[in-house]
């Protein structure tokens, strides 16, 4: 579940990377509402899974999701340049970001160990 919730406050960084620039600097009432809205739920989910899997894991995929599909959205939609070396750098996040998730344990991790051994 963990992972879902991950994946799904990505999917809605997208969605309110989208609407800041719709927004026009939080001057367009109705885009800077729907915005606020998507951070708020997108902070959720986040914080979510982020009590399930190791931080750095957690943040760097859903940062991930949310620099990559942002990217793409604007060479999509916005004219953004779409060269070959932009191309291959969002491919090699992309690459980045499934790797992290496959060497992560499938298992929540104790954030804090016991101290059995009297080494702290």
């Amino acid at each position: 579940m963990a992972w879902f919730y991950v994946l799904i406050g990505g999917l809605l960084e997208i969605g309110w990377a989208y609407g800041m620039k719709e927004s026009e600097g939080f001057t367009r009432p109705l885009p800077s509402a729907v915005t606020i809205f998507l951070l708020i739920v997108s902070f959720y989910f986040f914080a979510k899974s982020m009590t399930m899997l190791e931080t750095g894991v957690a943040y760097a995929v859903y940062t991930g999701i949310g620099t990559a599909g942002t990217a793409i959205i604007g060479m999509m939609f916005l004219g953004e340049s779409a060269d070959p070396l932009r191309i291959f750098f969002l491919a090699l996040l992309i690459g980045g970001i499934i790797g992290l998730k496959v060497i992560s344990p499938e298992e929540p991790q104790n954030k804090k160990q016991t101290d059995e051994g009297g080494a702290g």
